[in-house]
């Protein structure tokens, strides 16, 4: 009897005491193993890669089964911030947990919920004053840093069929630089039309075919282009590696970056402020977005391929810090919303975020437009049948929505059915865009390297 009531106040002791379950207590398992449960469970087959589970395992697996498989497999995998799509019938494939995409009907429900702050221009108006101010700040820009006194570093000018091209690279703040190339037109106006062409995540980014044939056309219809490079990638891979374009600093980087070419070219006396364009594809679209909310110099946008209400961009220089929370919170489509009245193009697709765009997004875009009487300034170019790339088929609408909203020229370039001829662009080889030579031999010797150092100029 003394012995059962000793045992009985040990136990109990330690229990008050909050003593943890041991690891075999809570029913732990490895993923794999509970995947193979699942799939025999429900008669499922799910995909996936030997590293997508080596090494996971997860607590009161079996505690997490309920009677609807697709309920049961986002109890399972969300504590390991994994998700599975759907492949088809009971066939699914295992996939890192996307935090930046929501379902459809939520980004939507979302952006009901945002529109119900305003109903007129003046209290549109309000709101957008309450979120820019928070967006530099979550971008790490309020105030904005210093620029540095030193001038542009440009190459000689390379001539082609009606246009030019002249790489620069210019110190946005001490040793940091962002290169990029400009298009001008052979027969440049004493006021020329300025359309910024940051790209996305595309192999190459504006190295590209399709890239530079968009720069090279825009320059033949008689505006300036500018390409520039993503943080980390191209020629900002001579002071930054790879993996730090998906750290949270390359969103600051891309936005300063633009405004201090914006700054560089208006600069220049020859640019008409009244036609300053920014058009970009994918993360460049998102890109796109942002600094039109943020610069008012910017007087008309086209997003390709990237806006939605339910979907914030996959990469952190789109996402990586809070802008988002600005406000009390917004999203892609109401900062897209802030370029009204100014002229926007909105071109999605059918195979990927933006493939919804007609039934929602843009319905609101309109009513804010609309706002201003200005509804016919907000345009919609929807492809379903095509993907996630910056194909003939949207660069068409691009070069039709510039050439009418800026009054450019396009005789000579299209044909008798409306379609533009590309084939006198000329496609040069990446490394006659770079700046700082083939490889890299004239960055400065004072210029930033590597991600801690970066990190350093934004302590000060």
């Amino acid at each position: 009897m003394i012995k059962a009531m000793i045992t009985c106040f040990v136990a109990f002791s330690l229990l008050s005491a909050g003593f943890a379950q041991r690891s075999d207590d809570q029913y732990r398992k490895p993923l794999k193993e509970v995947l193979t449960a699942l799939e025999k469970r429900y008669g499922i087959t799910i995909k996936y890669q030997e590293e997508q589970v080596k090494d996971k395992w997860l607590n009161y697996a079996t505690w997490r089964f309920r009677a609807d498989v697709d309920e049961t497999l986002k109890n399972v995998l969300a504590p390991l911030d994994l998700k599975v799509n759907k492949e088809g019938d009971k066939k699914y494939k295992l996939k890192e947990y996307e935090y930046y995409r929501w379902e459809v009907k939520d980004g939507w429900d979302y952006l009901d919920q945002l529109a119900s702050q305003y109903h007129d221009q003046a209290s549109w108006e309000k709101r957008k004053a309450a979120i820019r101010p928070e967006l530099f700040q979550a971008l790490k820009l309020s105030p904005l840093p210093e620029a540095p006194s030193s001038k542009p570093i440009l190459t000689k000018k390379r001539t082609f069929d009606g246009y030019s091209v002249q790489n620069f690279a210019l110190e946005i703040m001490p040793g940091l630089y962002i290169n990029g190339s400009i298009y001008r037109p052979a027969k440049a106006k004493k006021k020329n039309a300025l359309v910024l062409s940051p790209d996305g995540h595309w192999g190459d980014h504006r190295y590209r075919k399709d890239a530079q044939i968009r720069c090279a056309m825009t320059a033949k219809m008689g505006a300036v282009a500018v390409s520039y490079d993503l943080f980390a990638w191209g020629e900002s891979l001579l002071q930054f590696e790879s993996t730090d374009h998906r750290k949270s600093l390359a969103l600051t980087v891309q936005t300063l970056g633009a405004i201090r070419i914006l700054d560089f070219v208006l600069a220049s006396g020859d640019i008409d402020p009244e036609r300053v364009a920014i058009c970009g594809g994918s993360g460049g679209g998102s890109h796109a977005v942002l600094m039109t909310a943020l610069d008012d110099r910017i007087t008309l946008s086209i997003p390709v391929v990237s806006l939605s209400s339910y979907f914030y961009g996959g990469c952190p220089c789109e996402s990586g810090l809070p802008i988002h929370a600005s406000a009390g919170g917004t999203n892609n489509v109401e900062l897209a919303a802030m370029a009204a009245p100014r002229p926007q193009l909105v071109i999605s697709d059918g195979r990927d975020w933006t493939a919804h765009m007609p039934e929602h997004d843009f319905g609101y875009l309109q009513t804010i437009y609309g706002y201003y009487g200005k509804q016919a300034n907000v345009a919609n170019v929807h492809l379903p049948a095509d993907g996630h790339d910056f194909g003939y088929s949207k660069r068409q609408p691009v070069y039709e929505f510039l050439a009418q909203h800026f009054k450019l020229d396009t005789k000579g370039l299209r044909s008798e059915a409306g379609e533009y001829d590309e084939s006198g662009c000329t496609v040069e080889r990446k490394e006659a865009l770079y700046t700082f030579g083939t490889n890299g031999e004239k960055l400065p010797a004072h210029a930033v390297r590597g991600y801690e150092n970066l990190e350093k100029l934004f302590q000060n």
